[in-house]
C-alpha cells in the first residue's frame, strides 16, 4: 500500500559536484564502493526523516522495519513459574538426605495457587505460578513414589534436596517492565514479533513500505514471451530487480521497456513521479553513444560516476523533478550487484527492513585475480565446510552462474589476486 504524497527528497545531494548536479553530466573521479554507499544513503535520509509511519496488526507486520523504539510494558515472565512438571516446595524443608512431605491440591497452568505451607508439596505443572513460600521445584520423576497422586488422594511423596530457585523461572528474568524490548530499526521477522505478542501488543507502528518505479531501457530489449528477432534479447532484469525489490518489502511499479528515445523515457517517469519514492532504471548510464538514461537526466540533479568496483561500475544518481534517483547498469549481474551493494544495505540501515545479509568468512576453493584497484564481487556458492566454490567468471552477463550461487564473494580493491584457501567475505543471498 502506497502512503501518503510526501514531500520528495531534496534535489541536493552529498559528494555530486555542484556542476553535475546542475547539468546531468558525469564527474571523472572514481568513486570507492564505501563513497557510493553514503551517497546513496544520503540520498535517501530525508525518506524516514519525514515521519511517514503506520500501525499494523502483528499479523501485517512481518518483515517491515520498527519505527519506533519499545519498551516492555510488562515483565517475562510477569510472575514466577515452574520449569517443570514437580513438585513445589519449600527448600528449608528438605534436607540433604531428603524428607518425606504432605501432597496439597494441585498447581495446573493458568490457576491462582495458595500459599504453600512448611512441610507440604505441591504438584505443579510446566508454567504454572510458583505458590507463595515455594521456592523451588523437584521434578516429579525424581519423586519417590515418581508420579502425581489422584486428585483427591491423601499422599505422601519422598523428594530428594533442592536448593533455592531449582528448576523457577523468575518474574521478569527474561525482561523487565520498562526495559527496551526492540529498538526503533528493528528488522520485524517471526522471533521479533512473538516478543511483541508475548508483551500483549497486538499492533507495532512500522515504516510504510516504500514504492518504486523500476524501468528497464533499450530498444534491443524485449518482454519474455515475445519473438525474438536478431539482435535483440529478453529483458532479465526488469524480473531480477523487481524480484530482488519485492524480497526487500517494496512495492514495485513495472513501467515496461523504454525505448532508446529520451523525450519519451521523460514523459514516462514523469507520469509516476506524483506517486513513487523512488525510481530506479537499469541501462543506458555508460559513456555509449546511445545513452538514453544519461541523455534523459540532462539538466537534472543528477550525477553519472564510475564506481571502482567490478561488476557494476557505471552508476547514476541523484533526483529527477525532486524524485530520488538510482541509474543501474544494464548488465543483469550488474544490476543486481549494484542493488545489493547500495540500495539494499542503505534500506536496512534506514528503515530496519530488509534484513541485512549475513555476512561470512569463507575459504576461497580456487585462486581467483582481480583488477587491482577495484572492489570485486563474484558469484559462489558457500559449502558445509565453509569453502567458496566460485561459479563463472567475473564477466557481468554471465546469469546463469549468478543463478547457481548462494552467496556474493568479495575481493576488496587493493586485492589483485587469492591463493586457494584465502579468507574472503561472502554475503549470503
Amino acid at each position: 500500500m502506497h502512503s501518503q504524497p510526501q514531500p520528495h527528497a531534496s534535489a541536493t545531494f552529498a559528494s555530486a559536484p555542484a556542476a553535475a548536479a546542475e547539468t546531468g553530466h558525469a564527474a571523472h573521479a572514481h568513486r570507492t564502493v564505501a563513497e557510493h554507499r553514503r551517497a546513496v544513503r544520503e540520498l535517501l535520509e530525508p525518506l524516514p526523516a519525514a515521519g511517514r509511519t503506520e500501525r499494523l496488526s502483528l499479523a501485517d507486520a512481518l518483515g517491515r522495519g520498527l519505527a519506533e523504539t519499545v519498551t516492555a510494558p510488562v515483565s517475562l515472565p510477569s510472575f514466577a513459574n515452574s520449569q517443570m512438571d514437580g513438585f513445589a516446595i519449600r527448600a528449608a524443608d528438605v534436607p540433604d538426605g531428603g524428607a518425606e512431605l504432605r501432597v496439597v491440591a494441585p498447581v495446573p497452568a493458568g490457576s491462582r495457587p495458595v500459599p504453600l505451607q512448611p512441610g507440604e508439596a505441591a504438584p505443579i505443572m510446566t508454567g504454572a505460578m510458583v505458590p507463595a513460600g515455594a521456592d523451588a521445584v523437584v521434578p516429579v520423576e525424581r519423586a519417590v513414589p515418581a508420579r502425581f497422586p489422584v486428585p483427591g488422594e491423601v499422599a505422601t511423596v519422598r523428594l530428594p534436596a533442592a536448593p533455592a530457585g531449582t528448576y523457577i523461572r523468575r518474574a521478569g528474568s527474561d525482561i523487565r517492565a520498562g526495559e527496551i524490548a526492540l529498538p526503533a530499526g528493528t528488522f520485524l521477522g517471526p522471533g521479533q514479533l512473538g516478543l511483541l505478542a508475548a508483551l500483549g501488543l497486538p499492533d507495532v507502528l512500522v515504516h510504510p513500505a516504500l514504492t518504486v518505479l523500476l524501468v528497464t531501457t533499450g530498444d534491443e530489449v524485449v518482454e519474455p514471451g515475445e519473438p525474438l528477432e536478431d539482435g535483440k534479447i529478453y529483458d532479465a532484469n526488469g524480473t531480477l530487480l523487481e524480484s530482488s525489490l519485492r524480497q526487500a518489502g517494496l512495492a514495485v511499479v513495472r513501467a515496461g521497456i523504454s525505448t532508446d528515445n529520451p523525450a519519451a523515457l521523460r514523459i514516462l517517469l514523469r507520469s509516476h513521479t506524483a506517486t513513487v519514492d523512488l525510481i530506479v532504471t537499469t541501462g543506458g548510464v555508460s559513456k555509449g553513444a546511445y545513452e538514453v538514461v544519461r541523455q534523459a537526466m540532462d539538466g537534472q540533479a543528477v550525477v553519472f560516476q564510475h564506481v571502482a568496483m567490478q561488476p557494476g561500475g557505471p552508476q547514476g544518481l541523484g533526483t529527477f523533478d525532486g524524485v530520488p534517483f538510482l541509474g543501474f547498469p544494464g548488465n543483469p549481474v550488474s544490476c543486481l550487484v549494484s542493488f545489493e551493494m547500495f540500495l539494499r544495505p542503505v534500506l536496512s540501515a534506514l528503515f530496519g527492513s530488509p534484513a541485512p545479509r549475513a555476512r561470512i568468512q569463507g575459504r576461497l576453493a580456487q585462486p581467483l585475480t582481480s583488477p587491482a584497484g577495484k572492489h570485486q564481487v563474484r558469484r559462489g556458492t558457500l559449502l558445509p565446510d565453509r569453502t567458496v566454490r566460485l561459479e563463472g567468471g567475473e564477466s557481468s552477463h554471465l546469469i546463469r552462474a549468478l543463478a547457481q550461487s548462494n552467496a556474493l564473494v568479495h575481493v576488496p580493491e587493493g586485492i589483485s589476486a587469492l591463493d586457494e584457501g584465502a579468507e574472503v567475505e561472502v554475503w549470503m543471498l
